[in-house]
């Protein structure tokens, strides 16, 4: 469970602060919004694999900001456990119809709220919902976002695959190849956030592959701020030799390069697609 990342939602600091101090030591990271808003801003700038979330909270109450969470496509798969002092059967039984995946009352036992917060993690995680590096939707979410788009318009689907993924993690090992794939999560975050909608969906296909639909009509702003904010990074994940040979030197002589972006589109908005499997096989990465 180690780097899975928590946002906690709560006002009061010394509550904030315990729960901080102590799922840290667990091995999370932890982030800690004070206010709804906050907490709003924060998913948009980095998915958590799961956020604590207390109901009474000084500018939106919690159940505001689930609404919200569940309504954005991009955030609509995060687990949601509600932390509150409310212990009427009423409240809890609208906190679960918003969508939150769990309920628990202070005072709390904190071992009590680990473990529930360790078992809605790996309940995603093993119903292959999210992928456990960067806490993007995979397998089954990305395969239900393709039914969606056999019954809209108005979508660009776009793939964005990381070239020279596999040669960086044989040298620097996997823990390194990991915080590469969370970096791009992030980059791709960034990128739909300033360029995209709400609506828009990301996902983590497989080890290098991740993939955005999205209905901006701003595709190619898009892409090409997320190509230079990567060319930007990926030379920052290697050593300063590697970067001056502008690649990792092979056993058999060759050089691998640093790692770059391949990128490809297909537009609902300009072509019809008979199943899924066209929209997939369109796809040409350059």
């Amino acid at each position: 469970m180690s780097n899975a990342r928590i946002l906690v939602v709560e006002d009061d600091f010394d509550i904030s602060n315990v729960l901080r101090i102590y799922f840290t030591g667990q091995g999370y990271d932890v982030e800690v919004a004070a206010r709804g808003s906050d907490a709003l801003k924060a998913c948009r700038r980095e998915l958590p694999n799961l956020i604590v979330l207390d109901i009474m909270l000084p500018d939106m109450d919690g159940y505001a900001v689930c609404r919200e969470l569940r309504v954005m496509t991009r955030t609509s798969h995060i687990p949601i456990i509600f932390l509150t002092q409310r212990d009427e059967r009423s409240d809890r039984i609208a906190g679960l119809e918003l969508g939150a995946d769990d309920y628990i009352t202070k005072p709390f036992d904190i071992e009590e709220l680990n473990l529930r917060v360790r078992t809605a993690i790996r309940s995603y995680q093993r119903l292959n919902m999210t992928d456990p590096r960067t806490g993007l939707p995979s397998g089954r979410l990305i395969e239900e976002q393709f039914h969606k788009l056999m019954r809209s318009s108005g979508w660009t689907y776009i793939v964005v695959k990381i070239d020279q993924l596999s040669p960086f993690a044989d040298e620097y090992g996997f823990v390194a190849a990991n915080e590469a794939l969370r970096s791009m999560a992030l980059l791709l975050n960034e990128a739909v956030g300033q360029f995209g909608t709400a609506n828009d969906f990301l996902g983590h296909a497989s080890d290098e592959t991740f993939v955005v639909i999205t209905h901006s009509k701003s595709v190619a702003a898009m892409i090409d701020h997320l190509r230079k904010r990567f060319d930007e990074e990926a030379p920052t994940h290697y050593s300063f030799v590697h970067r001056e040979q502008s690649g990792i030197p092979q056993p058999d002589g060759t050089l691998a390069p640093l790692m770059r972006l391949a990128v490809g589109t297909v537009s609902g908005q300009t072509q019809s697609f008979a199943d899924i499997r066209e929209i997939t096989e369109n796809v040409d990465l350059s």
